[in-house]
């Protein structure tokens, strides 16, 4: 066995308090009533969790940590810490090292500076994190992270964890009683699994501290296309070049090491844009790890000189960054339930499921694509790299005929020329990974799982999954009263799936979702075309959505709204925020920059022309770019003039925002990108694109 093989087991999962090392540590019972509690759902006694605790933190300062903090995840997207000592006093000015269950079980950080969309006020300070026992804690700087719920102190939810844990539980209860149906006795859960495609740019970090528009926005607010980009096609999993692989390695490294199951890296299509995939693992895992990881990739690109952008869209012109959620659902003994099988009784099944993620989507179109809409998306969806707005799923042509054979009661042939029917004895094996992929659709079937290919690349897969997690629930529960109360179960579950495919057969597309024809055709079919975040974000308090949700137990009525007010607000601040960093870049780097070149050009000119020399190009450039530096002005201005006006109103403000200050901004950007063509590179005030993007 060579020295790789035998390290990489040891270093893999090694800063993790995970179930090998709580079985070495803890007694036979108290790990038997853990296993209880992630199994069962059953509570832990104070005993237990101090007994956790104590052999934590053991673990932990063997590990070298000297601080423990509840890590959790708001609603700002990014994740939050408090860190406290381990160290207690015992007098004579010594202290001992300890960690009680109660420390380890609830927390109380200050929950007024959260957003919270008015679920607190600010002087309401009181907040509580608890410990989420179906997640691992992990060691990260010398700190014990562990991972907790966020709530208020009257028991709202102020985060993500909370309502996607709530979520797959309830798709569990739903799917375990379509199992039951199926004469499946020994599932006890249903788990959701996530597999989140990572996709980021790296640029020089010294390229970066040059640019206010990367600093404080995340994307570049100026650049005019470089004279070469992604028109080769030559950077899309060609050689990695040797700093970005040193980078790769470090980041694996450092993600093994907190349980990240990193398996594939590539360059990307665009130049600097690159991907990180990892292995499935449950939703709660895959939302608490992608957090992780797009922190780590941050923190290991500094180490390497390089700065590590999540935005949608950092660079215009070339492809932007998405991030691929395979989602599915798998038993507690293995099996896919999207995995269509090799017989009959399995390929029933797999239909009813695929029914109702099918009705589901139809359904709750509208709210799937609120839960990707902010910002950054809106420079990337309905572009050439990233599916458009309009959701739909792709199933493939073998898949997409059983559908139609059966919504049409007409022959179906596979290889073996049999005839379909949905009986549970006759119906035939469906091929798996039967189909190409279609990078055009939001909702691609891929074998075993469908891949939500709409979430942007900074954003939490929280939200998305937690939509995926009910709206399946809700199907599955309708489908479940009808079929239990059956007296003739294979009779009505065949109409039942005939039914559903075709009420629902809309918002099946197999074909190029990048196609004009596909927008004139969606809206024949009457899908949603929610093309931006100020059209998309009311569907999040849309009646039909919110009576979902509280149906369900997910959210409140109050929690749906608190959400949809703070993704409101959100946009509004990323685009005030990037109107006055470009009216700060136009005013005191762009103006002064372009109007010193044309100066210059002048006083050229005026010399040639006392010698008697040629000088239509100063006269010509020089006029050329005072015009621009006049009509930039103007922009600058109007921006200026148009940001002032937003509104007080939230939902006024995103609209004005979107209709107003966006337009604007394309119009000074359009002006300033042509004055950076014109203007020689030692006047330009930062580093351009083609410097940016073809670094060393």
């Amino acid at each position: 066995m060579s020295t790789t093989e035998k390290k990489l087991p040891e270093l893999f999962g090694s800063m993790v308090f995970n179930e090998d090392t709580m079985q070495q540590r803890l007694s036979p019972a108290s790990y038997k009533a853990w296993k209880k509690c992630i199994t069962d759902g059953t509570s832990l006694d104070l005993s237990i969790a101090n007994e956790i605790a104590e052999a934590m933190k053991q673990w932990a300062c063997e590990k070298g940590a000297t601080h423990f903090t509840h890590w959790f995840q708001p609603m700002t997207g990014v994740t939050a810490e408090k860190h406290d000592s381990f160290i207690t006093p015992v007098g004579g000015g010594k202290v001992i090292l300890e960690f009680s269950g109660k420390e380890l079980v609830r927390g109380e950080p200050d929950a007024s500076s959260f957003p919270s969309g008015g679920l607190r006020a600010t002087f309401e300070a009181r907040g509580y994190t608890a410990w989420d026992p179906t997640a691992f804690a992990f060691i990260k700087d010398d700190t014990l992270c562990i991972p907790t719920i966020f709530c208020s102190y009257s028991g709202e939810a102020l985060d993500k964890k909370t309502p996607l844990l709530r979520s797959m539980d309830e798709v569990s209860r739903q799917a375990i009683r379509i199992l039951r149906l199926f004469g499946d006795t020994e599932s006890k859960r249903v788990v959701a699994q996530v597999g989140p495609e990572q996709e980021y740019f790296l640029i020089d970090k010294a390229d970066y501290v040059k640019r206010k528009d990367l600093r404080f926005t995340g994307r570049t607010l100026f650049g005019a296309k470089p004279p070469k980009g992604q028109e080769l096609e030559d950077h899309y999993f060609g050689a990695i070049r040797p700093r970005v692989t040193a980078y790769m390695k470090d980041l694996d490294t450092e993600l093994w090491k907190v349980g990240v199951l990193s398996k594939t890296k590539h360059n990307e299509v665009a130049p600097c844009q690159h991907e990180m995939a990892p292995i499935y693992s449950d939703a709660n895992s895959a939302c608490d790890q992608n957090q992780l990881a797009m922190e780590l990739m941050k923190k290991v690109a500094e180490k390497h000189g390089l700065v590590c952008l999540l935005h949608e869209k950092p660079f215009a012109g070339v492809n932007g960054s998405g991030k691929h959620d395979n989602w599915s659902l798998s038993t507690d003994t293995g099996k896919n339930l999207f995995k269509p099988g090799s017989t009959p009784s399995q390929n029933a099944q797999f239909l009813l499921f695929l029914a109702a993620f099918i009705k589901g989507v139809d359904e709750y179109q509208d709210f799937l694509r609120a839960t990707v809409a902010f910002a950054g998306n809106d420079h990337r969806l309905g572009a050439q790299e990233a599916p458009p707005a309009i959701i739909s799923i792709f199933l493939g042509d073998d898949l997409n005929a059983v559908v139609e054979s059966i919504i049409k009661g007409t022959e179906y042939k596979d290889a073996g020329k049999r005839t379909l029917e949905i009986g549970v004895d006759v119906l035939p094996a469906i091929p798996q990974d039967n189909t190409d992929r279609n990078r055009t659709s939001p909702m691609a079937f891929t074998g075993n799982k469908f891949e939500f290919r709409a979430l942007g690349s900074s954003q939490s897969i929280s939200g998305p999954n937690i939509a995926l997690n009910t709206i399946m629930a809700e199907e599955l529960e309708q489908f479940a009263d009808i079929l239990e109360k059956s007296s003739d179960f294979q009779g009505d579950l065949a109409k039942l799936i005939k039914k559903t495919f075709t009420e629902h057969q809309r918002i099946i597309f197999n074909g190029n979702g990048y196609d004009d024809a596909w927008v004139v055709e969606a809206e024949k079919r009457g899908l949603c075309n929610l093309k931006s975040t100020a059209d998309a974000l009311p569907a999040y308090i849309a009646s039909k959505n919110v009576d979902l949700f509280v149906k369900h137990g997910i959210y409140t009525k109050g929690e749906v709204q608190a959400r949809y007010e703070i993704h409101v607000e959100n946009y509004t601040s990323v685009i005030r925020i990037e109107a006055n960093t470009m009216v700060d870049m136009i005013k005191h780097d762009i103006l002064p920059a372009v109007s010193g070149y044309a100066t210059d050009l002048c006083e050229r000119a005026d010399c040639k022309e006392a010698a008697g020399v040629a000088c239509r190009y100063e006269k010509s450039v020089a006029a050329e770019v005072a015009k621009l530096t006049d009509e930039l002005m103007d922009a600058c201005m109007q921006l200026e003039a148009d940001v002032a006006k937003i509104p007080a109103a939230a939902e006024e403000a995103m609209q004005y925002s979107h209709s107003v200050v966006v337009p604007d901004m394309n119009a000074a950007r359009a002006i300033a990108d042509s004055l950076e063509t014109m203007t020689a590179k030692e006047y330009w005030p930062f580093p351009v694109y083609s410097d940016i993007l073809f670094y060393n």
